[in-house]
């Protein structure tokens, strides 16, 4: 954990008018890759501030950078983030360090900075990083024990989740980044008055409000990774949408998990806001005193005092008559990673803990992130009661599940008294139907 510096300063004023509120301001400065909407141009490094990009490779090759910042921004080529996040917290420190500087009010690098900026609303975003493996966890006590009661009324958790971070390995070939369109699957579904299965388009599609981690500094497989080095290995921080086929999940996933309920997309946010960006928003974590105790190789003094990070997430709903009626969308529900029963710490360190390598641009799920009230809940199999309470829409339309049409925003922020607001931005996908 790298602890607060000059990057973090609230007083931070940044030259650019638009970097003066909302997700991208100068203490933010996540990563991603663009190129101009329409061009057949490889997509380059750049990093969000207010409504525009900065063009690394621009800087670069401006003399905008010396030292370490130079090596780190030379690292930002290939297309792709997994150099720079492989390369350390020492290189990506002294870049940001650099991005910040440059982009202050009163830097003498303005000229140089802003002939490298070109418009959010005139680019093209694509997946920041090269995913090897996606892994998600079930990281969120609530929503475990509330979707839990739906199925196992007498037990809702299982025995195992309060000794470690429950997760399954997903699939990476079928994640992309927001702003576009999902396709309803179709799949082996059993209702309880079906004599046999039969192959159908899933009709209870899902959202599931998640955080996703991307892995930096690599390990060697049959390393373990201690608790306090294991922010070491992660890079920063995105929205995630881990998609569901809920009546394909209750067939299909017993004895093994999810499969094809779960495989057929994931969506993430385009923009990386970095481990370093969320050292203001540390928190306490702890547990209820008769938890059990948490075994050694989970637990350290500084996992204690800051191990959790107060990162806001919302989930909205934008219906195809909503779109018609010109109404906005409207938020479902509310959360914070606050209430994670598993740091991202203890995550990575648990994931490690039998030999198991990480490797740079890799993606650790936090799984669906609720809070204690309904009002929190990540998902809709929560909010809808197992799809027994309908949710009422402005445009006189009720939702137990997602249908076509349907698109659904996510957005995250941090926020606390005497430090800058910083954003995820959004991450949102509509749902269209099956062939």
């Amino acid at each position: 954990m790298a602890g607060l510096n000059e990057t973090h300063d609230p007083q931070l004023r940044c030259w650019l008018a638009s970097a003066s509120a909302g997700d991208f301001t100068v203490q933010n400065l996540p990563f991603g890759l663009f190129r101009r909407a329409g061009a057949s141009e490889a997509f380059r490094v750049g990093v969000a501030i207010g409504d525009q990009i900065l063009d690394i490779a621009a800087l670069l090759a401006a003399g905008a950078f010396d030292g370490e910042a130079a090596a780190a921004a030379r690292l930002c080529s290939g297309g792709s983030l997994n150099g720079l996040m492989a390369a350390g917290s020492v290189k990506q420190s002294a870049l940001r360090l650099a991005l910040s500087r440059g982009l202050r009010e009163g830097s003498a690098q303005q000229a140089v900075f802003t002939a490298c900026l070109s418009p959010q609303a005139q680019a093209e975003l694509s997946l920041p990083a090269h995913i090897g493996d996606f892994s998600d966890f079930y990281a969120s006590i609530h929503h475990a024990t509330r979707v839990g009661r739906l199925f196992r009324p007498d037990n809702p958790l299982m025995p195992n989740y309060k000794w470690l971070p429950v997760a399954y390995h997903g699939r990476s070939s079928s994640i992309s980044i927001g702003g576009g369109s999902v396709m309803r699957p179709r799949g082996q579904v059993k209702g309880p008055e079906d004599a046999v299965p039969r192959m159908a388009a899933s009709q209870r599609i899902d959202y599931e409000l998640e955080l996703g981690f991307y892995v930096g500094a690599p390990t060697r497989s049959g390393d373990t990774v201690p608790l306090d080095q294991a922010e070491d290995h992660l890079f920063g921080v995105c929205l995630l949408n881990d998609w569901s086929a809920r009546d394909i999940q209750a067939w299909e996933y017993q004895p093994l998990g999810p499969f094809l309920a779960k495989n057929f997309a994931s969506t993430v946010s385009p923009w990386v806001v970095t481990m370093e960006a969320l050292e203001p928003y540390r928190a306490p974590f702890g547990r209820p005193a008769d938890d059990p105790a948490l075994m050694e190789h989970l637990d350290s003094a500084a996992n204690r005092s800051r191990g959790a990070i107060d990162i806001r997430m919302e989930a909205w709903i934008q219906t195809e008559k909503m779109r018609e009626q010109g109404l906005p969308a409207q938020r479902l529900s509310h959360s914070t990673f606050a209430y994670s029963y598993w740091t991202v710490g203890q995550m990575v360190t648990h994931h490690g803990s039998n030999g198991c390598n990480l490797i740079a641009g890799d993606l650790i799920g936090t799984g669906t992130q609720s809070g204690p009230a309904l009002s929190e809940a990540g998902c809709l199999l929560e909010l809808s009661e197992g799809g027994k309470t309908a949710i009422a829409l402005p445009s006189g339309e009720t939702r137990r599940f997602v249908e076509n049409g349907d698109t659904i925003i996510f957005r995250g922020y941090c926020e606390r008294d005497g430090y800058a607001r910083i954003g995820l931005g959004e991450c949102a996908a509509t749902i269209v139907a099956a062939p």
